[in-house]
């Protein structure tokens, strides 16, 4: 699927690192698909290195949604599932029950006080490309041109250079 061909969809990235009322982080991560309305399509889950402080691997997917909400909507539902969830702000990468982040909009891009689509750090993030390449392997990034392929391409050949 790309964002021609989903005229009104978003690629939400959904990560769960520690347990919560669902189970253990993949019983979340699945939980969290079933409470969004419009889901088109989802990668499988996998299992990735915490980043920062965080000791617990992640939980990680994307999901393809269907909806014609602005950004700042779909971000308000998003902070409700994670409050839903117990999610509670804290530490920067830190422990979490549930993290969903707008990755891409079909609209291109957004930015207000709180949100910038695409997702700031997508491009630099494996556990969101390798999954996102999956679900929407022709949607283009509107900075860079560049599929999720060809980002996660560019950015092992980067970490092996480094």
């Amino acid at each position: 699927m790309s964002n021609s061909t989903c005229p009104a969809c978003y690629a939400i990235a959904i990560g769960s690192n520690r347990s919560g009322r669902h189970g253990a982080p993949t019983a979340e991560v699945t939980a969290a698909i079933a409470a969004l309305d419009g889901v088109l399509a989802r990668s499988p889950i996998l299992s990735s290195a915490p980043l920062g402080p965080s000791i617990r691997r992640f939980a990680n997917t994307v999901v393809l949604v269907g909806s014609e909400v602005v950004p700042s909507e779909m971000l308000a539902r998003l902070k409700r599932i994670e409050r839903d969830f117990g999610r509670r702000r804290g530490a920067r990468w830190g422990a979490r029950v549930i993290d969903l982040d707008i990755v891409l909009w079909s609209g291109g891009t957004w930015r207000s006080k709180g949100l910038s689509v695409p997702h700031l750090a997508f491009r630099e993030r494996d556990f969101v490309l390798a999954p996102l390449g999956v679900v929407a392997p022709d949607w283009r990034d509107p900075r860079t041109g560049l599929t999720p392929r060809q980002l996660l391409a560019r950015l092992r050949k980067l970490k092996r250079l480094g």
